[in-house]
């Protein structure tokens, strides 16, 4: 059976996408507290957890820390939460782990909806998404052995909605099932360098 490590893998997208998964592929869990820990702002760690879980068909991230508050008092030291985790820490994942990905394997990366719908105090968790997926768009056309690499952007989930709604006025939520859709479609298709958007 193929393998699939699914960063984030204990959070709901993540929980989610394990289960829906867990027909086609074995599934590895890593997260900050999981057996396979890693901490997406370290390459140290990164590099770490790809030796341990060795050679895998599709890597999958849905997690990524981000910044939120409002721009007026934003530091560039908040600013760095976002590019360290959220951005680098998916893009390190794939210059990392790209030697550990099966021939024809795939990455899937997660963005979200507030790179084209902005909502209040996310101005760097939107600049995270989008480098996500400009990223990936562009490391389609030079990823080898033939792996694909694709983005999820979803918007807030149905469980998340008592939570965010005050952020998310008017939006349309989404189950995690649908956002887990996305995922599936992306690792078990054939498309690469797309962004599959779950935003109804």
């Amino acid at each position: 059976m193929k393998k699939a490590l699914i960063i984030g893998g204990t959070g709901t997208i993540g929980s989610a996408v394990a289960k829906a998964l867990s027909t086609t592929h074995e599934i590895l869990i890593a997260s900050r507290s999981s057996e396979y820990q890693v901490d997406l702002a370290s390459p140290t760690s990164i590099k770490a957890l790809f030796d341990k879980v060795g050679t895998v068909d599709a890597v999958i991230i849905s997690a990524g820390s981000a910044h939120f508050g409002p721009l007026a008092t934003m530091t560039p030291e908040d600013n760095l939460l976002s590019a360290n985790n959220k951005l680098l820490g998916q893009v390190n994942t794939v210059l990392i782990g790209k030697d550990y990905v099966a021939d024809n394997g795939s990455f899937t990366l997660v963005t979200g909806i507030i790179m084209d719908e902005p909502i209040k105090d996310g101005a760097s968790a939107a600049m995270a998404n989008a480098g996500v997926k400009a990223f990936a768009k562009s490391a389609a056309t030079e990823m080898p052995r033939g792996i694909r690499i694709n983005t999820v952007s979803p918007t807030v989930l149905d469980e998340s909605w008592s939570i965010y709604k005050d952020y998310f006025v008017g939006f349309e939520t989404v189950s995690s099932n649908k956002v887990a859709n996305a995922f599936v479609k992306s690792v078990n298709g054939v498309q690469t360098g797309q962004s599959f958007t779950v935003y109804q």
